[in-house]
């Protein structure tokens, strides 16, 4: 007879997150994925165009307000390509967040009925948006179109802005959604956050606006280089901005670091509190 035994060892204090584990869970990843994109589309007449209702909307108030009404300057970019090009990484950042944060309260039965790693939920919430990123990603590329701009290598920086992006609303998620078990207050005063970050970061108008010697502590929002950094790969505003690129490759992974940390501590007592 062949004896199989299974070695049970301490976690490391240092171990932010059980990459063994999450890929042994890999296929319960794709199913609350799908689960999160089919839940959002079902029974709605609009379906998928909602990735694009929501930014096109936003774009056009910002461009009656801020473009034509107050006139904001817009770096000689038109201002709809201005706005749109930085709303597509913050809706995806806002919404990724927002659904992430909710979503282990919103699975509380789950939670207390059976054994995964907690982190999947909030990370699923993540990973599902990048379905609506890609959709307003392609409208975005046929506002380009029609407005004849041309492309630079400025482009090739896109993947490293994307990965920031995705690592920024991931870390914010996981370690505000370990938070919102304990403290609904968290959930409840989101929305609100959210709409102060908007105005806390170059959406509707250009760093420029910033004094110089301010610039450094506004860079400390990872968003900034974010938005930025898309503003110079798609409209070729500026060079890439690699100092602000910099600060939020920093603040990508601190924020990252601090959202495991964070969750990791409150695991255990997600099924006693949810």
């Amino acid at each position: 007879m062949i004896s199989h035994r299974r070695v049970v060892k301490a976690e490391s204090p240092w171990s932010l997150v059980d990459f063994t584990e999450l890929l042994a869970h890999k296929d319960l990843l794709r199913f609350l994925i799908w689960r999160q994109i089919k839940v959002r589309y079902s029974q709605s007449v609009i379906g998928i165009g909602w990735a694009v209702v929501q930014p096109l909307f936003s774009m056009i108030m910002f461009t009656i307000v801020f473009g034509r009404l107050a006139g904001m300057e817009s770096e000689g970019a038109p201002y709809e390509l201005f706005s749109f090009v930085a709303l597509v990484p913050w809706i995806y950042f806002s919404n990724s967040v927002t659904e992430g944060v909710g979503s282990l309260i919103n699975e509380a039965n789950m939670l207390s009925k059976v054994y995964f790693p907690r982190v999947l939920l909030p990370l699923s919430a993540v990973i599902a948006k990048l379905l609506d990123f890609s959709i307003a990603m392609l409208f975005l590329a046929c506002m380009l179109a029609v407005y004849r701009t041309p492309l630079s290598l400025n482009l090739l920086a896109l993947p490293i802005l994307v990965t920031l992006m995705i690592a920024v609303s991931a870390g914010l998620s996981i370690g505000l959604a370990g938070l919102a078990v304990q403290y609904r207050d968290v959930k409840h005063g989101l929305a609100f956050a959210m709409q102060l970050a908007m105005y806390a970061s170059p959406v509707v108008y250009p760093t420029s606006l910033i004094p110089i010697k301010y610039q450094w502590i506004y860079s400390l929002n990872p968003m900034v280089g974010i938005i930025e950094g898309f503003r110079s790969a798609f409209l070729g505003t500026q060079v890439i901005p690699w100092h602000f690129l910099g600060m939020s490759t920093l603040g990508a992974a601190a924020v990252l670091a601090w959202g495991l940390a964070a969750f990791r501590k409150r695991e255990r007592t997600f099924a006693d509190l949810a």
